[in-house]
């Protein structure tokens, strides 16, 4: 006679959400720091069809900003949907260090990927143009690498401190999984 298998029981982990909220929050925090507030570059701002010193050119690099915020609110919405799904799940202990550390390496990550690929590859932008727009891009990019380490070392050690888990600190509240 044969045992029947024990039902697994199903672990979450806050890993994919972390990085997407990460994600999400450094292409709105590139957005609007550097595209809107100190207008350092657009999207599209050293192709030259889309110089934003014309209008043309300002109006296109408008849209194509746009739909990069639209990018970036989408993955940070997914990022927190994930995370609402997984808090109700439980089945792993999580800190609030742990996600922190998560959400940097995300942002991080959205950093080097957005700084290699635009900057470096396809020079749809810099991050500010000039004669020392080289620094500006490597500094960047030294930016997310540090925000990717520190964000790593705090995820690995955020799991070891049950202390400050955000699902102890959300169980006071009235609201019950379905």
């Amino acid at each position: 006679m044969t045992t029947p298998p024990r039902p697994r029981q199903k672990r979450t982990s806050i890993t994919a959400p972390g990085l997407l909220l990460g994600i999400g929050f450094g292409g709105l925090v590139d957005g609007v720091v550097l595209h809107q507030v100190l207008q350092w570059h657009h999207m599209l701002s050293s192709d030259p069809c889309c110089a934003p010193t014309s209008l043309r050119g300002l109006e296109l690099n408008t849209v194509a900003d746009g739909f990069f915020h639209l990018a970036s609110v989408a993955i940070l919405f997914a990022g927190m949907v994930l995370l609402w799904r997984r808090i109700h799940e439980g089945g792993v202990a999580w800190t609030g260090r742990q996600l922190l550390g998560l959400v940097l390496e995300g942002w991080g990550a959205f950093n080097l990927v957005e700084g290699l690929v635009d900057h470096h590859i396809l020079g749809l932008h810099h991050v500010h143009g000039g004669p020392y727009q080289l620094a500006y891009d490597i500094g960047f990019l030294v930016t997310g690498g540090l925000m990717v380490i520190v964000g790593n070392t705090l995820a690995r050690t955020g799991r070891r401190d049950p202390r400050a888990s955000l699902k102890t600190m959300l169980e006071p509240l009235p609201y019950k999984a379905p």
